[in-house]
């Protein structure tokens, strides 16, 4: 199973894409993680990465692309992947379909976890912290005990610069910019499938399963 995990910041695509992982036996691809491995271990790509990311520049696409084609030559990728992260635009998409097509491969589906903005605004501003231990809370879904307190160490909850409400319209915005175009391309390919983000963890995935089995 080759599937493309699609949605907005704080859409629960971590949880999902754990699950899915777990139950298809496929790698759970993340931009971010192949970053990461190739930085710390030095390789040519990882190398040439760094020197954009020290300049505090964009990695460009192409060798973006290099990089995840590259993880999807690896043995653990035989049967399948998962990716995140990835593609973030069509140029990027148009890019991996081609490396798949050379490989006799294809994308099964592309997978959109659908969330209304406003309810991620309420999941993502209402998120605290504890700076202290680690512990996380929600101040509607998941409260402390007392308000601002952490229920474990009882040191004063955060909120994270990331969860703020600035900071939260804005990668929402840039999701809706990048991510639409992406949208109508897998649409145009029959490829889409898209989950209600909104039910609880266990029925997305229920669903998600019901919508991927079509795909065997």
């Amino acid at each position: 199973m080759k599937i493309i995990l699609l949605g907005p910041p704080g859409a629960g695509k971590g949880t999902q894409a754990k699950s899915i992982s777990q139950a298809y036996s496929i790698p759970h691809i993340s931009t971010g993680d192949i970053f990461r491995k190739n930085i710390s271990e030095k390789t040519p790509l990882g190398v040439e990465a760094k020197g954009y990311m020290d300049k505090g520049q964009l990695v460009p696409d192409e060798l973006t692309i290099n990089l995840v084609t590259d993880r999807l030559t690896h043995e653990d990728c035989k049967n399948g992947f998962l990716l995140d992260g990835f593609p973030r635009t069509v140029k990027q998409a148009e890019a991996l379909d081609a490396f798949l097509n050379e490989n006799k491969m294809a994308i099964d589906a592309a997978l959109l976890i659908d969330v209304p903005s406003t309810l991620i605004l309420e999941r993502m501003t209402g998120r605290r912290v504890c700076p202290e231990c680690g512990a996380s809370y929600h101040i509607k879904n998941i409260p402390p005990k007392v308000e601002g307190i952490c229920d474990l160490c009882g040191a004063s909850l955060i909120q994270r610069k990331d969860d703020n409400l600035e900071t939260v319209k804005e990668r929402l915005d840039v999701y809706e910019r990048q991510t639409q175009p992406l949208v109508d391309y897998y649409k145009e390919k029959g490829k889409l499938m898209s989950a209600d983000g909104t039910k609880d963890i266990d029925v997305v995935f229920s669903d998600i399963r019901n919508m991927l089995g079509r795909c065997v």
